[in-house]
């Protein structure tokens, strides 16, 4: 009965802490390889990867994003391709979504682990749990039963809580690829992914803060991945 006891506050204890809604960031993956040169009044260029988008306006968003990281750095807005010294091609998407099932050992609901397997987008992959803690994210709320956002590595199988002792849920894998090359020789400069996942395929939350992730120490090491966690938007006083 003790070990019971124990084992029901324990289940407790978790469940709790995934609706207390710590505000803890956005996790991201991001790899990157690099030959940037300094700063020395290059200017860029931002255009899709898929000439689809040419024009649109969701992309058109995302540009402007992308251009600002691009000038955080020392980099200069180019108002042609002719006019450029870069050309910053810029490619996003997320999957379809993939269900998963946890079981709580306690018959709480809400369980642990949630395997995530399989490659994504040119031979990324992921095998393992989810783990961690509920994130907020700096554009939006993910999720339509919780108000939760679950980014990279992120935290627990489920964001349910309660309610039996199956609970089902949908993965998605979101990833943000950025690819910077010398117009005059088409030399490659910048080669960089920035992946996440969610419990949302919404792209106008993911997409701002996976941005934000690959320009986080920007250029970089080159050969690295690293987890980058967006900073959540300050708490209202």
């Amino acid at each position: 009965m003790r070990n019971f006891k124990l084992a029901a506050a324990l289940a407790l204890g978790v469940s709790a802490a995934v609706l207390s809604g710590c505000a803890t960031g956005f996790p991201a993956q991001v790899s990157r390889y690099q030959a940037m040169p300094a700063p020395q009044g290059q200017s860029f260029v931002v255009v899709p990867m898929d000439a689809r988008a040419i024009g649109g306006l969701e992309f058109s968003r995302y540009a402007s994003m992308v251009a600002q990281g691009m000038q955080a750095q020392g980099y200069v807005p180019a108002a042609s391709i002719a006019q450029a010294t870069m050309v910053v091609r810029v490619g996003y998407g997320v999957d379809q979504g993939t269900v998963q099932y946890d079981r709580d050992p306690f018959g709480y609901g809400g369980g642990y682990g949630g395997g995530f397997g399989g490659g994504y987008g040119g031979g990324f992959g992921y095998r393992g749990g989810l783990y961690g803690r509920p994130h907020y994210s700096r554009w939006g709320y993910g999720g339509r039963r919780s108000p939760f956002y679950y980014g990279w590595d992120s935290p627990f199988g489920s964001p349910y809580g309660y309610g039996g002792g199956v609970t089902s849920y949908t993965v998605y894998r979101s990833h943000l690829d950025l690819d910077i090359r010398r117009k005059a020789d088409n030399a490659s400069l910048f080669e960089g992914r920035a992946r996440a996942r969610s419990h949302n395929d919404n792209l106008g939350v993911l997409v701002p803060n996976l941005v934000e992730a690959m320009f986080t120490g920007f250029p970089g090491r080159s050969g690295e991945t690293v987890r980058i966690t967006v900073a959540p938007p300050p708490r209202a006083r």
